[in-house]
C-alpha cells in the first residue's frame, strides 16, 4: 500500500537515510490544504550514513507526468526513490499515493479467505496486494456477518465499535507524524488535534472493551444503524475504486508479462526468483497510486513483455511515473522527461535520454566554437590595445590611449556571453540577475561526466588451422527422457570472429542452447562437432550470484585475488591490476574493497575479468547488461565491437544487440567529442559495422529462425504479439 508520512527521527540511525529540505508554513503537507499531486521539493539533500546522494537539490514531479531517472551506478537513484515513498521527504503532499515497485513483497494482510503466503495463488497474490481493497473487504464482510447475525443481537454494535476504533489508530499514527514534522503555530495547532484523538482513542478502547450485557437501548440502536451506514459508505467506497474489477485487471497484467493462463491458478511458492520478480511488478501495476516509482522493471521480461509494459506505462495519463532503468530503448518510449542524478543534484530535460546526449553535445560542440571565436577576439584587442598605448607614448597621442582605455574598459567589464541561453540578444537585466562582478557571464562549455571506460585484451590465440568453432548437426535436448523437446533438429556454425545473436521468450530454450555449445549439456540427438583447439568463456545470467556465494564463504576475498586464483597463477599481480582497472576496479577497490561489498554493476566487471584475462575464441554473454547503467552498457558495446573473437550474445536489450551483433553504429550516444573526434569514431563505427555485422535468431517452438531484418524485425514480431493480446483483453 502507499505509505505516506516521515519516518521517525528515532528510525534513521547511522548508515539509514537521512533526509532534509527547505520548509515552510506553505508547504502542501497540510492535511487542510487543497489537494495537490504535483511534487515540488526545494534545498533537498539526502544521505546514508556520511555519504551524501543528494546536496541542495530541487525534486519537481508534475501530476501526470512520466520520467526516466538516469545516473551511474551508486550515485543513489535507488535510495532517492526509496526517500519519496517511505515518506522521508519533507513537502511532499501527505494526500498522495505513493508507491514503490518492491514495497508489496512486503508482508501482507490475510485476506477474506485467510490464505497464507504459502497457500496463495500467483492471481490471488496480486489481487490481495491492494490494501486499501483488502481492508475495505474485511470490513465489509465483518459488518454483513455482524448485521445478518439472528442469534447475538450485540454482533453488530461489536463489529460498528471494533472497526471505528481500527480506523481511529491509524489516524491517531497519521496525526503523530505530523505533529512531529511541524512546528511553530502550524505545530501548536498539530499538537492539539493529536491531543484530541488520542483522548477519542482511549474512550473509543473503553467502548471496545465494555460488558454490552449493560448497554442501552437506544446504544444499540446507534450502534446497529452506525454499522449499517459504515457498509453502505464502504460499498460506495469499493465501487468507486472499482474493486470488482481487480481480479480481471490482475489477471490482464499477469498476462501481458508473460504468464500463461495456467499458471496463474498454481501457488507462488512455485514460482522461480525470476517469475516472482514479475509477480511483484503486476502487484505495483494493479494498485491505484498517484505517483508510481519503478525501479528496473524490466529485469528478467523478455521482449514481448518488455514491449507490453512500455506501452502500458505510456497509457498511464493520470499517474506521475519516475522509472529507473538499464534499457535504453525502454527508457526513451516511456518518457516524456529525463532526470540525470549527477554531481549531487537533480537536472531536468524535456526529452528522452538520446535527445539529452545529442542535445548536450552539440551544445558542447557551440559553446566550444563560441569560447573559441571569443578567445580569438580577446586577442586580438588586446593586442590593438598593446599597439595603441605603445604608439600613443610613441607620439603623445591623447586619442590612442582614451580609444586603447575604451578597449580594455570592455575587457574588463562587458566581455562575456553576448546571447542568452535562448539564443537571444543577451540582455543584463534579464539574463544575469543578482550581482556580479562583470556585466557579461562567462562563457562556459557543459562537461559531461568523465566517460566510462572499458577495455580488455582483444585478440584470442591463432588456431594454427582454419575451421568453424562450434557446429551443431540435427541437434535435439529434453530433460528427461518423458519430457517435451526443449530444442528440435537445430543445425547452426559460429565460425571466428563471427557475431550471433538468440532472441526468444524466457523458457524457449536460450540458455539451454548456449549450454550445448559450450559443452556443459550432452543432446539427446544429434552431433555437435566443436574445433579442438578453440577456447570458449560464458557470462551467465547467475555470474553475479555466484560471486556472491563464492564471497559468502570466503569473507574477506578482494576481486584482485580472485581473479589471480582464477588465473592458476599465470597472471602476475601487475597483469591483474592492470586488467582490473581497465574494467573500472583501479586501486584499493580491487585490492582491498571486499567481493561482497561491490556493487552489482562492478560485480559485472571482475565476471568479465576473469573470462577475458585469457581472450577465448568464442565469448558468450548470456544477459550481461541486467546490473550495469547506461553509461557502462555504452562503454561495453564500444569495447565488444573491437573484439576479434566471435560473440554469441543472448539478451532482450535491443540497443545492446543492434550494436554488439548487428553493427549499427553507437556513436549517436558517444559523449562529448570533438568535431574530428566524432568524425573519427563514425568512421571507425561504420567500418566495424561493414566487417562485424552479424546475424540475429530466434528461438522458438523448439526451432532456430534466421531473422533477416535483425532485432527490429524480431520487436516488430513483439509488438504485433502484443497488440493482439491487447485487443483480446479490450474485447
Amino acid at each position: 500500500m502507499p505509505k505516506k508520512g516521515k519516518a521517525p527521527e528515532s528510525s534513521l540511525e547511522a548508515g539509514q537515510i537521512t533526509v532534509t529540505a527547505q520548509q515552510s508554513r506553505f508547504h502542501t503537507d497540510a492535511v487542510d490544504l487543497p489537494v495537490s499531486k504535483e511534487i515540488l521539493v526545494k534545498d533537498l539533500s539526502i544521505s546514508i550514513g556520511q555519504r551524501e546522494i543528494l546536496s541542495h537539490a530541487e525534486l519537481h514531479l508534475q501530476e501526470g507526468r512520466h520520467y526516466a531517472l538516469v545516473g551511474r551506478n551508486g550515485t543513489g537513484k535507488s535510495t532517492l526513490l526509496k526517500a519519496v515513498a517511505e515518506g522521508m521527504v519533507p513537502g511532499i503532499p501527505w494526500s498522495l499515493r505513493i508507491l514503490l515497485l518492491g514495497q508489496t513483497t512486503q508482508s501482507l494482510e490475510a485476506g477474506m479467505d485467510n490464505l497464507s503466503i504459502a497457500e496463495k495463488t500467483v492471481l490471488q497474490h496480486v489481487v490481495q496486494s491492494n490494501r486499501v481493497r483488502e481492508r475495505y473487504l474485511r470490513e465489509a464482510c465483518i459488518l454483513s456477518a455482524a448485521l445478518e447475525n439472528t442469534k447475538d443481537s450485540m454482533a453488530p454494535v461489536k463489529a460498528f465499535r471494533q472497526i471505528s476504533h481500527e480506523r481511529l489508530e491509524r489516524n491517531v499514527s497519521e496525526a503523530r507524524q505530523i505533529a512531529a514534522r511541524r512546528s511553530g503555530a502550524r505545530g501548536l495547532k498539530a499538537r492539539k488535534a493529536l491531543i484530541a484523538l488520542e483522548e477519542q482513542l482511549v474512550e473509543s478502547q473503553r467502548r471496545v472493551d465494555a460488558d454490552l450485557s449493560e448497554i442501552k437501548p437506544a446504544q444499540v440502536h446507534e450502534g446497529s444503524q452506525g454499522a449499517a451506514d459504515m457498509l453502505a459508505e464502504i460499498h460506495s467506497a469499493l465501487d468507486m475504486i472499482n474493486a470488482s474489477a481487480a481480479e480481471a485487471k490482475a489477471r490482464t497484467v499477469l498476462l501481458g508479462l508473460g504468464f500463461s493462463s495456467e499458471s496463474l491458478d498454481k501457488p507462488l511458492t512455485n514460482l522461480s526468483g525470476g517469475w516472482k520478480t514479475r509477480c511483484e511488478l503486476a502487484c505495483a501495476l494493479c494498485q491505484p497510486a498517484d505517483v508510481l516509482l519503478l525501479d528496473e522493471p524490466t529485469n528478467f521480461l523478455d521482449l514481448p513483455s518488455i514491449i507490453w509494459l512500455q506501452h502500458y506505462v505510456q497509457e498511464l495519463e493520470d499517474t506521475t511515473v519516475v522509472v529507473v532503468t538499464h534499457d535504453r530503448d525502454f527508457a526513451d518510449a516511456v518518457a516524456e522527461e529525463l532526470i540525470v542524478l549527477r554531481h549531487l543534484v537533480l537536472e531536468y530535460f524535456r526529452g528522452n535520454l538520446s535527445a539529452y546526449e545529442a542535445e548536450r553535445r552539440a551544445n558542447i560542440r557551440y559553446m566550444t566554437k563560441m569560447k573559441e571565436a571569443k578567445d580569438r577576439q580577446k586577442s586580438h584587442i588586446e593586442k590593438t590595445i598593446q599597439q595603441n598605448v605603445k604608439a600613443a607614448k610613441k607620439s603623445g597621442d591623447d586619442n590612442k590611449l582614451r580609444q586603447a582605455a575604451s578597449r580594455q574598459k570592455k575587457l574588463d567589464e562587458r566581455w562575456g556571453l553576448e546571447v542568452s541561453a535562448k539564443g537571444t540578444r543577451f540582455k543584463l537585466n534579464r539574463d544575469l540577475p543578482g550581482f556580479h562582478n562583470s556585466h557579461r557571464a562567462d562563457i562556459e562549455v557543459p562537461q559531461f561526466d568523465p566517460p566510462v571506460r572499458i577495455s580488455f585484451p582483444m585478440t584470442p590465440p591463432d588456431l594454427r588451422f582454419p575451421g568453424s568453432l562450434v557446429s551443431l548437426e540435427k541437434v535435439s535436448f529434453a530433460y528427461g527422457k518423458k519430457s517435451f523437446l526443449l530444442l528440435n533438429d537445430i543445425t547452426f556454425t559460429i565460425h571466428p570472429g563471427e557475431r550471433i545473436g538468440i532472441a526468444g521468450l524466457n523458457g524457449s530454450g536460450k540458455t539451454t542452447l548456449i549450454s550445448l555449445i559450450v559443452g556443459d549439456l550432452v543432446p539427446i540427438k544429434g552431433t555437435i562437432t566443436r574445433h579442438p583447439r578453440a577456447t570458449m568463456a560464458r557470462f551467465s545470467q547467475q555470474a553475479v550470484e555466484l560471486l556472491d556465494g563464492i564471497a559468502s564463504q570466503h569473507h574477506g576475498l578482494t576481486a584482485l585475488t580472485h581473479l589471480l586464483e582464477t588465473s592458476g597463477g599465470v597472471l602476475t599481480e601487475t597483469d591483474a591490476r592492470k586488467l582490473l582497472g581497465s574494467l573500472g576496479l583501479q586501486g584499493q577497490l580491487a585490492s582491498d574493497v571486499p567481493i561482497a561489498a561491490l556493487s552489482g554493476g562492478q560485480k559485472v566487471r571482475l565476471a568479465i575479468a576473469k573470462l577475458l584475462w585469457s581472450p577465448p575464441h568464442l565469448l558468450v554473454l548470456d544477459e550481461v547488461t541486467t546490473h550495469l547503467d547506461a553509461d557502462t552498457i555504452l562503454a561495453l558495446v564500444t569495447a565488444l565491437r573491437g573484439y576479434e573473437g566471435a560473440l554469441l550474445v543472448v539478451t532482450h536489450d535491443r540497443f545492446f544487440m543492434r550494436c554488439v551483433v548487428e553493427g549499427e553504429s553507437p556513436s549517436s550516444m558517444s559523449r562529448g567529442l570533438s568535431d574530428e573526434e566524432d568524425s573519427a569514431e563514425d568512421d571507425m563505427s561504420d567500418e566495424v559495422s561493414v566487417t562485424r555485422a552479424g546475424v540475429v535468431y530466434r528461438l522458438i517452438k523448439a526451432q532456430l529462425k534466421k531473422l533477416d531484418g535483425g532485432m527490429r524485425q524480431y520487436e516488430e514480431i513483439a509488438a504485433r504479439s502484443t497488440s493482439k493480446l491487447r485487443i483480446v483483453e479490450a474485447g
